[in-house]
């Protein structure tokens, strides 16, 4: 591993060792946040994951190294002095997919809904588990993975089966492409979100215990309590009913779980 200050923070990016066998490249994932203890507890976390990491103190610092030589991921903060992170994400995706998860502060959910809906890709509110934050960003490289190997395949290899689109009433989910549609209109979602309607509906009308739904949104054993559940649920209904008023497609068994209502 290799450290190389700069203007904008130490590189901890790691460089694979010369030799004869072929070393797979560690994938890389920006830091983007103007605290300081949260970047190097994060960077050392991710790098015990088998992670490289480079850091930067602010969005204006990360901007031009973010689109000269792109990471795999970027974890950024919102509130950040010159440039915060929303106008960070807009920047970039005016040229470039670069998965974004937004890690902050603030727990408000109009600032979740206009990071989702400029392109970011996940919504993280410190605190925070670094184990969640792990399992995230695991959870969207992978499906990153999915698309590019899908793209880059010669017309004439027969094609990787890719998830199937569910269809449940006015309900639309394509895992590919990580996207949801009620009645045809668009409904932004976090992966954790996404994960968890994902296992409602495919198993319409069987009801899925909190536990059961841990298991589906969250990887690597991460812990989290009922009301963490119960809380993405009132998130998932708010933002359906954002378009249709009379959702009432997430059904409620007190003391066992939820279900999906095929409509």
């Amino acid at each position: 591993m290799t450290n190389k200050p700069d203007a904008s923070g130490p590189d901890t990016s790691r460089t694979a060792p010369d030799g004869p066998e072929r070393v797979e490249r560690a994938q890389v994932i920006a830091l983007v946040d103007d605290d300081r203890n949260i970047l190097t507890t994060v960077s050392i976390a991710l790098q015990a994951e088998g992670f490289a990491t480079r850091v930067y103190y602010d969005g204006a610092a990360a901007l031009p190294a973010l689109l000269d030589n792109p990471p795999d991921l970027v974890v950024c903060d919102i509130k950040m002095p010159r440039m915060d992170g929303f106008d960070l994400l807009n920047r970039l995706r005016e040229t470039s997919e670069l998965p974004v998860i937004f890690l902050t502060s603030k727990d408000d959910e109009a600032d979740e809904a206009t990071g989702l809906a400029m392109g970011a890709d996940d919504y993280i509110a410190k605190p925070f588990s670094q184990r969640l934050l792990i399992a995230r960003i695991r959870a969207i490289l992978r499906r990153g993975d999915v698309a590019r190997r899908a793209a880059a395949r010669p017309t004439d290899e027969p094609a990787e089966p890719l998830p199937d689109v569910i269809r449940r009433g006015r309900l639309m989910m394509d895992p590919a492409r990580h996207h949801v549609e009620w009645t045809g209109q668009p409904v932004s979602l976090t992966v954790t979100e996404f994960l968890i309607l994902e296992a409602l509906a495919m198993r319409p009308g069987v009801v899925r215990s909190r536990s059961s739904l841990m298991d589906a949104a969250y990887h690597d054993d991460v812990f989290v309590d009922d009301r963490t559940i119960d809380s993405h649920i009132k998130r998932l209904r708010r933002k359906f009913k954002l378009v249709d008023q009379q959702f009432g497609a997430i059904d409620t068994l007190y003391g066992a779980g939820y279900s999906f209502a095929e409509p």
